[in-house]
Parts: structure tokens; sequence; C-alpha cells
């Protein structure tokens, strides 16, 4: 495909090429008519080039002038085209891509940019707005997951206080426990029953509470041993979870009407392998698996204290039947029972220490990688969250393991001198810590190893706890290979908003040729023109008041020499919203800038020579028409003495041959026919070498020489030399050469003289 050019421009300056070469080759044809005193018509331009045949070359000279013009020009023209779409093209994608900057500012991570081939800076911007997309994705999970933890603890830390406010009302509690789950979990009913197995022939299920609409329901509801969902579910021991209820399974009634419910979960009020009971909850809205684990865990809760309230009512009852029995046994009666109150309050103890303890390791186990080391570094125990971050399968395979064997060998000995200062009881370590996963791969922690003591104060094992950072650690250590790209890519540097430089890159320090030290002293004025100070006041006014700026300024280096940048300013917002820096990323354009003005003063020349052209051209033309008239009074003199020299030519009795500077004959007289024996017509247009036998060549240095064009002719010195004739003869004849130059023209003319003696 052609470049682009302006047509008109070009042929305009290629006609004016043209226009001068006319004008070059009528100066030599007037030259040439004045030298041969020849009139400048037509027919006397005819006899010009059969006297002279290297004006049928020069003939050429306007479309050679034309034709040059016509591609110099084009390319000049062509280049500033280039030059232009170049720039506009720049532009075009620098707005495109300050319009998605923009968008991100605003927070639309969803704008798009094309990317084209050689945009290092978009790509790196759109590879920016993926990883904040990605960040923002993750950080509203985690946000769920801390939402969903902080719900679960909430609730456990409300049934827990719940349990123990009515541990001594079997039906209140059963009433206040569902009560407050069904709002809790905004659910709709639920039920509690709980199981009567005092008579083993008779073990059956009996309903102590039921809630549903903000209301007390009427509970009395009996299920026998193994009957419908809920027996099933005190058979199986397991949470039954329903997402289709059949329709006549249940109904919930309100004022409005009824309507069966979406979802029905039964979980068994379990301790270790004991059941005391069920709690049913139904709702419209389903559960999901927070709710379905915060659920379980309420009803072990239930059932623990559920169990300790039998304990209770078995030992008050016992207590009963043992005053009633023993009424004469007083004393003994009132230390058993003191011993009786003393074990309660250390049972109730017992299971409000152990609950916290439950509590507080599941939710350890849940959300921290756990696990404990003896003081040799051998692993005691490790949790499943330890198990699936470090790739392994079960407690086997790392049980009984050094730890050493999680530990990046590049790390071991820095985190020997750690492990030792653990050893001997030392402070515990809480930091960034990398390990080694089964297949070798790097897993990024923020850890704490802690001591844990005896009750005489030495150390029995490590604890290690920890959480995965492996996602945010690849994703900081990318944005540091991009922020050190951009660094090193282009000139950066940060100032204050008053101005002042805080910090600059390489780029910036050998851009503008001071030292880190030095140009922490500058401004940002101190490096603008005198005469562009009001300009950069502007845009610093407007930067400061969080408008970006973006395009070319003028800046003075250390030697006093002028650069142009391309620059881009960047507001960077402390956590009150104010501007705490400025952010100044450029690239060094002095170069297309020299070019831009090159290229603009060049067309100002050009445009000056056309002007100049067009004048002369009026100039010229009025000097041809003054030597039009001139030429034609001299032309027919001229005529006359190119006549008369060839008729003076033609009557030597010596042979005259004139050849051009290539040896090619132009004039051939009378005597030369006699001499060589041959006509004009076979020789003029021929090289003069078709008079001389090449077995003469090399034998003679004066004839060798005007023989070869290449070489310096012998010229004014007379000698002597033979000839052969074509009849075969050989004559000795004297030679004298001479030689004329009119511009570039080279001829010589050979004056040869016959000497030979004809005997008789």
């Amino acid at each position: 495909m052609d470049r682009e050019y302006s047509k008109s421009f070009v042929i305009k300056n290629a006609l004016i090429g043209f226009g001068s070469g006319l004008f070059l080759l009528f100066i030599i044809f007037f030259f040439e008519a004045l030298y041969y005193k020849i009139a400048l018509t037509f027919s006397g331009a005819l006899e010009l080039h059969r006297i002279t045949p290297i004006l049928y070359l020069l003939d050429l000279i306007p479309i050679i002038f034309g034709i040059i013009s016509f591609y110099l020009f084009k390319s000049s023209s062509v280049f500033k085209t280039q030059i232009t779409n170049i720039l506009e093209l720049e532009q075009s994608r620098q707005r495109k891509l300050y319009r998605f900057v923009e968008k991100l500012k605003e927070g639309d991570i969803d704008a798009e940019y094309q990317i084209e081939e050689s945009d290092v800076l978009g790509r790196s911007i759109v590879s920016l707005r993926d990883n904040i997309k990605v960040s923002k994705l993750e950080e509203n999970a985690r946000r769920k997951e801390d939402e969903q933890r902080n719900w679960v603890a909430e609730g456990m830390a409300k049934f827990g206080e719940i349990l123990r406010s009515h541990n001594d009302n079997m039906e209140e509690l059963s009433y206040q426990i569902v009560r407050n789950l069904v709002k809790y979990i905004d659910a709709n009913q639920g039920s509690i029953y709980l199981l009567e197995d005092q008579d083993p022939s008779d073990k059956h299920l009996l309903q102590t509470a039921c809630y549903a609409y903000e209301r007390r329901k009427f509970a009395d509801q009996r299920v026998e041993w193994g009957e419908g969902l809920v027996g099933t579910c005190v058979l199986e021991a397991h949470t039954i979870f329903l997402k289709k209820v059949p329709d006549s399974y249940l109904n919930v009634t309100s004022g409005l009407g009824k309507a069966n419910p979406r979802c029905i979960i039964i979980v068994p009020l379990k301790v270790r392998e004991d059941i005391h009971g069920v709690l049913e909850i139904a709702s419209f809205n389903y559960f999901e698996q927070f709710h379905i684990d915060f659920i379980e865990k309420v009803a072990e809760s239930i059932a623990s204290t559920i169990a300790t309230v039998k304990i209770n009512l078995r030992t008050s009852k016992l207590l009963l039947e043992s005053r009633q029995q023993a009424e004469t046994l007083s004393t003994q009666e009132e230390q058993m029972r003191q011993n009786m109150e003393e074990l309660q309050a250390t049972q109730e103890e017992a299971a409000s220490q152990a609950e916290k303890f439950v509590s507080f390791t599941n939710s350890v186990n849940h959300t921290l990688i756990r696990a404990e080391y003896d003081m040799n570094g051998t692993l005691l125990y490790a949790n499943t969250r330890f198990l699936n971050k470090l790739e392994y399968t079960s407690n086997s395979d790392v049980e009984g393991k050094h730890i050493s064997m999680f530990i990046n060998k590049k790390d071991r000995t820095w985190f020997e001198e750690l492990w030792k200062t653990l050893a001997k009881g030392g402070k515990h370590f809480e930091g960034d810590m990398k390990h080694v996963t089964r297949s070798g791969k790097d897993l990024w922690t923020i850890a704490t190893y802690t001591c844990v003591r005896n009750q005489f104060g030495g150390v029995d094992k490590v604890l290690f706890l920890a959480i995965d950072t492996t996602d945010q650690k690849k994703q900081s250590l990318d944005y540091e290979g991009q922020i050190n790209a951009m660094i090193l890519s282009s000139i950066k540097s940060e100032f204050t908003p008053t101005g002042d430089l805080i910090d600059a890159n390489e780029k910036f320090l050998i851009a503008t040729g001071y030292n880190i030290h030095d140009a922490k002293k500058k401004s940002i004025y101190d490096f603008i023109p005198e005469n562009d100070r009001k300009l950069i006041e502007r845009i610093w006014d407007d930067i400061t008041h969080d408008i970006p700026y973006e395009g070319s300024i003028r800046i003075i280096v250390n030697n006093g020499e002028e650069r142009w940048l391309r620059v881009t300013f960047s507001v960077v917002k402390d956590m009150y919203e104010e501007v705490a820096k400025i952010i100044f990323i450029a690239n060094d354009i002095t170069r297309e800038k020299t070019m831009e003005r090159e290229t603009k003063e060049q067309t100002e020349r050009l445009m000056v020579q056309e002007e100049q052209l067009r004048q002369n051209e009026i100039e010229l033309n009025r000097k041809l028409r003054e030597a039009r008239e001139e030429v034609k009074n001299q032309f027919k003199e001229v005529e006359k003495v190119k006549i008369r020299n060839e008729k003076i030519l033609e009557g030597f009795l010596d042979a005259v041959i004139i050849t051009d500077k290539n040896g090619v004959v132009s004039f051939f007289n009378n005597a030369a026919e006699q001499l060589f024996e041959t006509t004009k017509s076979n020789i003029i247009g021929q090289n003069i070498r078709i008079l001389f036998p090449s077995y003469l060549d090399d034998k003679d240095e004066f004839l060798d020489a005007y023989l070869d064009p290449e070489k310096d002719k012998v010229v004014g010195q007379r000698r002597e030399i033979n000839i052969t004739t074509q009849s075969g003869n050989e004559i000795n004849v004297l030679m004298l050469l001479s030689e004329t130059k009119i511009g570039r023209e080279t001829t010589y003319t050979a004056f040869i003289q016959n000497i030979s003696v004809d005997l008789f």
C-alpha cells in the first residue's frame, strides 16, 4: 500500500524542477550556440545535436530534474505525513488511556481498554485493574467469611448465656432455646424433643417446647422411638436436612394463612455418643452451610447442658431417697450433701471450661494452621488445615517428623537459630514465614511460634499458629515487579504538594544531570524555564485540587540545556483524602520535538525557496524573451562560422579526426577518407579503434592512451606512428592530438600527416 503524501505539493514542486531543468538546458544550448556561432532555432538545435551528440543526453535534464524533484518532495511529504499520523495516533492512545485510568479512579473496575502490541503502560494498567478486581472479589469473600464467623461466635456466646441462665428448669430452658434460635437464624418455626428413657421398655421423645411467628405454642407431642423423621434422626444420630418438604409433613400457620416451609433441619442433641433429644427447625429460607454448622454446635451445647441437668436431677433424686432412708444418719447426710454440692459446682465449672476450650479449639482449627512440636523440633500434632496447606493426606505422614522437613534449605540456617531460642524458653516469634509443601511449592504465612509452659515454668512444647498469605504475597511481589518495571522504563519522581522534590529514580537523575542530594534541594519550579513558570503554576494548582495533568513540558537540566518531556502528574492521598504527595512520571521526547521543529523549519524554508523559484521563473521568462531575439540573430552567425570551420577542416591536406572522451568519432574529413581508404558514413558514430588494428594495443604509449578512454591523452606533442589502411598497406604518419573542453564536454582532435615516401 502506497504511503500517504500531498499530491498537489509534490506535483507543484516536480513542475518547478522540470522548469529548472528546461532553464538549465536552454543555458547550455545558448552557450553552445554562441561557441559554434549557430542561430538558436529548431534547425540550429538539430545542427548542435549533430556537432555535439552528447546534447541528446542533456535533453533529458528537464525530465531528470522533474523526476528527482518528484521523488525528493514526495519523500519529504511522506515523512511529514507519517510524523503527523504518529503524533495523532499517540495522542489518541494517551487520551484513551487517560479515560481508562479515570474510570478506574472512579471505581469502575469493569472498564475496558483495548491493548495495542507496543502499549507497555496500557498493558501494565490493565493488569493492575485485573489484580484490583481479583483483590476486591477476594476481599468480599473474606469479609463474608468474617461476618459468618462473627455471627457464629456471637450466637454461641448468646446461647451459652441462655444455657447457663435457665439450666434449672427444663421446660423454660427448652422454650428459651427454641425461641432465640428461631429468631437468630431467621427461621419460622422450631421445636425441641427430649428423650424419655427412664423406662427402658418405653423409650420415646416428648416435645418440650414449640415456637412459631413470635408465639409460644402448646407442646405435648409424643414421638415413638424410630417413628418419622424425628425418630429416625435419634435412631441414626445424624443431622437430617430437607430442601423439598412433603406437603403433608408440616404446615406453618400465621394470621395470613398456611404454607409449607421450604426447608427443614432436624439435629440430634448428642454429646459424644449419647442422644438426649432432637432439635427441629422449619424455615421459608434455605439454610446455608454455616447456618447448619451453627445449629449443630448449638445442639451439642444444648445436649451437654441437658446431660448436666439430668445428672443434677438424678443426683437430687438420689439425695432425696438417701435422706428418707437414712434420717438417723443426719450428720453423714449433711456431709454428703455438702460433698454433692461441691461436686455439682465442680462439674458445672468443668463443663463450662470444657465448653469454652472446645469452642476455642474448634475456632482455631477452622481458621488457623495449627501444629505442636516438642523441644527437639519433632511434630506432635497437626490440624487439618496444616495437612491441607502443606499437601499431606493424613497425620501419619507428618507426625514424628522433624520441623526441618517443612523449611526450605535456604532458610534453615536462620531458622535453626530461631528454634534454639524457642527451645530455651526465649521470646516468641511472630512475622512472615515461608514453608515448603510436599510438592516443593512455597507456602507464605503470617506465623507465630509460642512456648507452652508447664506448672513449673519449664517449656513443654512449642505451639505453631499461622494464616495462609501465599496469594497476598504473590500479589504483593507482582505489584512490586510492576512498580519496578515502571520505575526502570520511565522517569519518575515524587513531590510534596508545595512542589519540593521528595525522591527520584535513576532515570530522572540521568535526565536532569543532578545527583540525589542536589536534586532534593530543588522544587518543581527550579526545573522549568522562566518563560513557562506561569504555565507550570496553573498546572500545579490544578493537580493539588485533584485535577490530573498529562501533556508535554520543557525542563532545564543541570548543564543548562532544555529537554522536552511527556509527563503525567498523579495525586496520592492520605487517609483523610488530603493530598499527601504528587507522582511525576515522564518520558523524554526531546528528539521528537527536535524533529518536529526541524520539519517545521524545513517546511518554512521550502516555502521561501518556492517563492524564490517563482520569482526566478518570472525573471527567467523575462530574460528568455530578451535573449530569444539576440539568440536568433546570433544563431545565423554561429551557423555560418560552423559551416566555415567545417569547410576549412574539409580542405585540410592532413587527415582530421574529432572524437569525444569515449573515443566516438564525430568528424572525419576528406583527407582522412583518402588516408584510411574508407568513407565518413562508415566511421562517424563508431569508436576510433575501428581505424587501428588490435595488434597495435600496448605497443605505442601515445596511441594506446589515445585509444583507451580511461587513460590520460598525450596532448600537444607530435608523434610518428604507423597506421594500416583498409587495403592492408602500412603507412608512416605524424600525429598531433589537441584537447578541447566546453563545460563538462571534452573533445579530442587528431591531425595526421602522411610522411611516407613513394618509391618508383
